[in-house]
């Protein structure tokens, strides 16, 4: 785990809220001049906390707005049908998230569609390219009551 100073957790808040702050302001922000604020940033980038800056998008206004989350049981752990399963997942747009679960079932994931037609096209793709697959739950969200992408820091 890296070790963290105040200036560090604040430039990562900052970040979290608006990737888009320029270096000025962030040095502002942490009573430092630009170089020093710049060299923390490039040592965060470097060490894997900062990991990249993205967008993030209104699922709604690209009408996209339909929340699936899939639970997923298997008869085959082996590590072949394990690669095959996460090789397709992961080619699939529409899964956000994915998770290995511990407990009742065995994979879970976030799905992202604009509607139940989509979602239905994408579980039938998903059962007709994964094998073994002994039960597959879903259930849809009816409103998000909080996001957020940003950890805890």
């Amino acid at each position: 785990m890296a070790v963290l100073d105040s200036v560090d957790r604040t430039l990562l808040r900052l970040l979290q809220d608006d990737a888009t702050m320029p270096l000025a302001e962030l040095a502002d922000a942490v009573n430092l001049t630009t170089t020093p604020c710049w060299k923390r940033l490039k040592r965060l980038e470097e060490d894997g906390i900062l990991r990249q800056r993205v967008a993030l998008l209104d699922p709604i206004k690209l009408g996209i707005a339909f929340t699936a989350f899939v639970q997923i049981k298997t008869s085959n752990h082996s590590q072949d049908w394990f690669n095959h399963f996460v090789a397709t997942v992961t080619e699939y747009p529409e899964v956000m998230e994915f998770y290995r679960m511990a407990g009742e079932y065995d994979y879970m994931m976030k799905v992202q569609v604009a509607d139940m037609q989509a979602f239905d096209n994408l579980y039938k793709k998903l059962v007709a390219s994964v094998a073994d697959l002994t039960n597959v739950t879903s259930t849809f969200a009816m409103e998000p009551l909080k996001y957020t992408t940003a950890l805890p820091v």
